[in-house]
């Protein structure tokens, strides 16, 4: 009888210790849930960054986010430039089309770095009020996240992570997470007060120069900053580069990105050798500007400068970069979605990238 009495005793007892272990478990995992919801996590998606004025997708584009089962669209919707000794809005999206339902769009704002030297305490509530109202004029749902794109320094840091708190204040009051981008050197540097980061993994070189790197991707300006990666104390997703460049010099000294120069125009160009191209004719011609339409004059004797990362040279960066932070890449961003680039690659590219 006493040992039938030791026998309930101990099975009560392990059964008081299993219900409590359970209880503890489960209150540990609703603790964790709380913490992620509060933080905004969300599921990590295919992505692609949409950095044109006007938003209008062909039948290809339209196709590639079907194919690779595309859920976010970062969708660039103005700059912020200074214009009158003061920030100002600048090259506004227009929308001119829809985004496909199921795919979450992530309105993105860029902002020329010389604007922080003048404060922008007044820009945050302009700021997000622009966005909410863009999306409800183009019958948009209220967004979840709103990224901010500015390439700041050292000496601009201190005004620019202020204006993201009050940023990410407004947002927060609105039930909105705050984003920014990353650039490889500024991973050596205080992570900015946001919900995450996104490393943006391109343009690692300096365009302005020559030499045999290329500026938009090369494994060798990528490989100094690996070490920074795993201790970066900010979530991270991965940013990754399918576009080109035609970069105009004259000499040695660089003059201007072109925009969609027709390099197969025997008229205007003649290739050299490689990835140059000898300037035949005097012409004003369209470049890339973060003031908006601007165009330079391209003489004859100039000479283009073509580049595009390889696929090899994007998944060897990309898998170096997973070594050292496996988790960077669950959400991988493509930059950017336009069919002038997006069938140089073909479709198994993208799904390795996309699912490294």
């Amino acid at each position: 009888m006493h040992e039938q009495s030791q026998l309930a005793t101990l099975m009560l007892r392990a059964k008081f210790l299993t219900v409590s272990h359970w209880l503890l478990a489960t209150t540990a995992l609703l603790a964790l849930a709380a913490c992620s919801h509060d933080r905004g996590v969300r599921q990590p998606v295919p992505s692609v960054y949409y950095w044109r004025t006007t938003l209008s997708l062909d039948s290809a584009e339209r196709a590639f986010l079907a194919r690779h089962k595309v859920g976010r669209m970062y969708v660039r919707y103005f700059d912020v430039v200074m214009r009158d000794g003061r920030p100002m809005p600048n090259a506004t999206l227009q929308f001119q089309d829809t985004v496909p339902q199921g795919i979450e769009v992530v309105p993105t704002v860029f902002i020329v770095e010389n604007c922080l030297r003048h404060g922008l305490d007044s820009v945050a509530g302009l700021l997000v009020d622009r966005i909410v109202q863009m999306n409800e004029t183009n019958d948009l749902p209220a967004p979840r996240e709103v990224q901010i794109d500015c390439d700041w320094t050292r000496n601009s840091q201190e005004a620019y992570f202020a204006f993201l708190r009050h940023v990410r204040q407004l947002l927060a009051r609105r039930g909105m997470r705050l984003s920014a981008t990353i650039r490889l050197h500024q991973l050596a540097m205080e992570p900015p007060p946001v919900d995450e980061g996104a490393l943006m993994v391109y343009n690692t070189g300096d365009a302005t120069r020559g030499g045999d790197h290329n500026p938009i991707l090369d494994y060798r300006d990528v490989e100094p900053y690996l070490r920074y990666v795993a201790d970066y104390d900010l979530p991270l997703c991965a940013a990754y580069p399918v576009f080109g460049w035609q970069l105009l010099f004259s000499g040695q000294e660089f003059k201007a990105i072109l925009r969609n120069g027709n390099l197969q125009d025997t008229t205007l160009f003649r290739r050299l050798q490689g990835n140059e191209y000898l300037v035949l004719q005097s012409r004003d011609n369209p470049v890339q500007s973060d003031a908006g339409d601007q165009s330079a004059w391209m003489s004859a004797g100039d000479h283009v400068r073509v580049w595009q990362p390889s696929a090899r040279e994007v998944e060897r960066v990309a898998r170096a970069l997973g070594e050292q932070r496996p988790e960077l890449n669950r959400q991988v961003i493509i930059y950017h979605l336009d069919n002038k680039y997006l069938n140089q690659y073909d479709n198994q590219f993208y799904e390795t990238i996309y699912h490294l």
